[in-house]
């Protein structure tokens, strides 16, 4: 039995410790947002943010994130309340298939915590370049994440 918190609660999960974080959360948790896509941190599907910094929950090993603070899709925002990345998704229409969106925002939040206000889009780019997007929304995702900093688009 691990102890985990998650976004802001303490959570009991039944995973080993070499579990891998994203079963931990899915299946113990049955938290929905990460997604398991290639398991080998190359997507990004599964990121969550891992004391604000976006990490692949298919790397990190599930007793590695006891005492860190796990922040998922989940975590950001309500419907009635959603993050600011998560409205500006839906401002922008980013969203199509939907498999890379949990990774896409998740990373973004992370880069936004790192610099506070406007970022540049080439920062964006740069952020979001090794998450994988196969239905070719990458110009709405940049768009929603530049409103979402405040940048062009907001």
């Amino acid at each position: 039995m691990l102890q985990l918190r998650v976004n802001g609660r303490a959570s009991a999960v039944e995973a080993e410790a070499d579990t891998p974080l994203v079963y931990a959360l899915r299946n113990d948790l049955r938290l929905n947002g990460p997604k398991l896509g290639c398991g080998r941190g190359q997507c990004g599907a599964c990121t969550v943010l891992v004391d604000g910094r976006a990490t692949r929950s298919c790397q990190m090993r599930a007793g590695d994130a006891v005492g860190h603070e796990i922040t998922t899709l989940e975590g950001l925002g309500t419907p009635e309340r959603p993050h600011p990345l998560q409205a500006a998704f839906i401002a922008e229409q980013a969203a199509q298939c939907g498999y890379c969106t949990n990774g896409m925002i998740m990373q973004a939040a992370g880069l936004l915590a790192e610099h506070r206000g406007p970022v540049s889009e080439a920062a964006v780019r740069d952020a979001l370049d090794h998450n994988l997007c196969r239905c070719g929304t990458q110009p709405r995702i940049v768009r929603a994440v530049m409103r979402a900093a405040g940048g062009q688009g907001a």
